[in-house]
């Protein structure tokens, strides 16, 4: 076991298929495996100056922000930065009519004005560990698939439980390669983070959804938070009497910006990519469930952004949502369309000929790997139709957020049938406790036209055999009137009524709990879940135990078949560096982008009569007044570069790091066409888009005033 451990690693022998920029790299194998090829790349640190257990080193200054960002640290009084996106849910909770920090921007003139933000942490890497032998002890050929991943999920636990002992850290053992490969990964968090600055979101979403995944780009697209500690530097809870917390390491910041050829890295947490899968896995996708949830998104947003047209306070309401709706619908838009371009399905399956051919040219590879893609894709076929429905449940059934609002419910409905307990009132209490923030951000109005679209799309969209029994009796109740459907809905719901459903709450019985179990919001939900239960998921799960096991002996053979190429492990929200340079591409025949945009690329986009482009007074005078400060290039100030670097979700507010290891840039998109990046990276298309470092120091100077934070932070010319 530990001599295939040692080979499933990675391979590297004297050359690499893979181009430079391609691939996200484990900081704890840069030595043995990248440094030189960064090196050469005109990278001037060393792999211990990256990541270290012994010193100081840049991975102490980056942090998983919240559930699915990164930032980090650029003061030595934990000063935090990430993207505005990031932040947004956070500024639009503080946000109010009389308050609006979404449009108007925030800044904090103290560090007594910096506001607290219940559940956001922030999560610091304390190491990593191959831990490959000892999660794969007892583990054998022969055994079982359930069987093997039992006695991994054991060793696992026992595993995070040793490393985190006697310590307040968290640990846990994540797969690689497929299951081909064990690490260990050890962080600690800290919960008191305070939002510190946010510019409008006349800056920091400049484009809005328009420009949303599309270069060039001019979006703004940053905001500033601060962790707090205990007096002795450790997590607290939340307390006035906290303290900055002082970081092992925070970026210098260079002012001297960014030429073409450049070196560029990016540190930070990406996602999920799927690099290995195979050709009717990609193709199942392009054909099924992203081009529904393309559509059935479309439909959501028309709704919520005709509302949100409508009241200042519905934009308020609905913007973290729609922005988190229309991220998913643009980037799947892009992912089609970057597949096709660069030919990837047959580029796969002429990659799968060359595979079966090997496999059939030696008879125990042929056994142990002959059958392998046949297998998967008669699974594959088979669970499409399921795929499709399941998107439709997910993406129109439960989008209306009446029915998603009752299934937090589902458990106390439940309970009540046992009596009043401490259990029951604890649930009782903490659907209370809840029930506030949900109504803050809640227009009865919109989600009812959401519900009646939604619901006619599932109807006509899929086949009755694949749509809740609750929607077809429905159907034929209302004479296919999904308005008049959901008028009855909004009428007798106390799911759409705050002040009836606390007083429910507040006098619970026999009575009105049968009214929360026979409310139609929650036999709506009642008859989702029951599609999910008895069709969609036995459908999936036929095959779905055998995925896994037959894509991780793919992986193992593609890397056997491959001895020469370096391979590099699909992202999965494990800390990763990737490297490349600043660098322009040509989208379409005829069309070449430049690496940079600038200042007045936003004043050439400026359109008051419409609200993505509406340019703040304040910026038309720097402007026009030519006041720029030491941010200064070329007489203007430049705003976002793309460069080659491979990303994925995750890295958004990821640290982009020149070659001498100071800060230039924050990671925020891809370009639409190079989305397909988290399936296949193409070196000629992909480019990631990062907001230029002294856009946002200009924003923070000259924009907004908080000179004080400049001065926290450590500038390079």
């Amino acid at each position: 076991m530990k001599k295939l451990s040692f080979i499933l690693i990675f391979f590297i022998l004297a050359g690499s298929l893979l181009r430079a920029e391609e691939g996200m790299w484990i900081p704890l194998l840069l030595k043995k495996y990248k440094i030189e090829d960064m090196q050469r790349a005109g990278f001037k640190l060393t792999a211990e100056d990256v990541y270290s257990v012994n010193q100081v080193c840049l991975k102490d200054a980056i942090v998983i922000f919240g559930g699915g960002c990164t930032g980090e640290l650029i003061s030595g009084e934990g000063l935090l930065i990430t993207n505005h996106h990031c932040g947004y849910g956070n500024i639009q909770k503080h946000s109010t009519v009389e308050h609006d920090y979404l449009t108007d921007g925030f800044w904090a003139m103290s560090k007594g004005e910096e506001l607290p933000n219940p559940g956001l942490s922030v999560t610091f890497l304390v190491r990593i560990e191959d831990v490959t032998d000892a999660s794969l002890v007892g583990v054998t050929a022969s055994m079982p698939s359930v069987d093997r991943e039992k006695t991994i999920q054991k060793n696992a636990a026992n595993i995070q439980a040793e490393a985190i002992k006697g310590t307040s850290y968290t640990a846990k053992v994540t797969p690689f390669f497929n299951g081909n490969q064990y690490f260990l990964f050890v962080y600690e968090s800290y919960n008191d983070v305070r939002l510190v600055g946010a510019p409008p979101s006349a800056i920091g979403k400049f484009g809005g959804e328009t420009d949303n995944w599309i270069w060039p780009r001019h979006t703004g697209d940053f905001s500033l938070f601060r962790i707090y500690a205990g007096a002795d530097n450790r997590p607290a809870a939340y307390s006035p009497n906290n303290v900055p917390y002082k970081p092992k390491k925070f970026f210098p910041i260079s002012l001297r910006g960014v030429e073409p050829g450049d070196f560029t890295m990016v540190f930070g947490y990406p996602g999920r990519t799927t690099e290995y899968v195979p050709s009717f896995v990609i193709e199942s996708q392009v054909n099924y469930s992203i081009p529904a949830s393309v559509d059935l998104r479309t439909k959501r947003l028309d709704v919520i952004m005709a509302a949100m047209e409508t009241s200042p306070e519905i934009r308020i309401q609905y913007s973290a949502k729609k922005s988190g709706i229309a991220n998913t619908w643009k980037k799947n838009q892009g992912v089609l369309l970057g597949l096709k371009k660069v030919n990837a399905i047959q580029r796969k399956l002429d990659f799968e000929k060359r595979f079966q051919q090997w496999a059939d040219a030696d008879p125990g590879r042929h056994l142990q790997y002959g059958s392998i893609l046949e297998q998967y894709k008669d699974i594959i076929v088979k669970q499409a139709p399921f795929e499709l429905a399941n998107t439709y449940a997910h993406e129109a059934g439960e989008a209306p957020e009446i029915i998603g609002f009752a299934g937090r419910f589902e458990s106390l409905i439940d309970l009540a049938a046992k009596g009043i307990s401490p259990e029951f009132q604890k649930v009782v209490d903490n659907n209370k406790a809840g029930i506030a923030s949900y109504f803050k951000d809640y227009d009865a109005p919109t989600d009812q036209k959401l519900l009646a679209v939604m619901m006619e799309a599932y109807a006509k969209g899929i086949t009755p055999d694949f749509q809740p029994e609750l929607l077809k009796k429905i159907a034929v109740d209302f004479k296919g009137d999904f308005e008049k459907y959901a008028k009855s809905v909004f009428e007798t719901s106390v799911f759409a009524n705050q002040d009836e459903l606390m007083g429910i709450l507040n006098n619970l019985n026999a009575k009105s709990v049968k009214k929360l179990a026979n409310d139609p919001a929650f036999m709506m939900l009642k008859s989702l879940r029951k599609l999910q239960t008895e069709i969609i998921n036995p459908g999936l799960s036929r095959g779905q135990g055998q995925i896994p096991e037959l894509q991780r002996l793919y992986m193992k053979a593609q890397m056997e078949m491959q001895p020469e190429k370096l391979f590099y492990p699909d992202a999965n929200s494990t800390l990763r560096i990737t490297y490349g340079k600043v660098d322009g591409f040509l989208p379409a025949d005829g069309i070449e982008y430049r690496h940079l945009t600038t200042l007045d690329g936003i004043m050439q986009k400026d359109n008051p009569q419409i609200y993505d482009y509406r340019v703040p007074e304040k910026l038309k005078k720097l402007y026009l007044a030519k006041d720029y400060g030491q941010y200064a290039s070329n007489n203007t100030v430049p705003v976002c570069f793309i460069s080659s670097n491979h990303t994925s979700g995750g890295n958004s507010g990821s640290p982009v790091i020149n070659a001498q290891g100071q800060l230039i840039g924050i990671n925020f998109d891809r370009n639409w066409e190079g989305t397909m990046s988290d399936i296949m990276y193409d070196p000629d298309l992909c480019r990631n888009i990062s907001l230029d470092i002294r856009y946002a120091l200009f924003i923070i100077d000259k924009f907004a005033g908080a000179t004080h934070l400049i001065k926290e932070m450590q500038l390079v010319r």
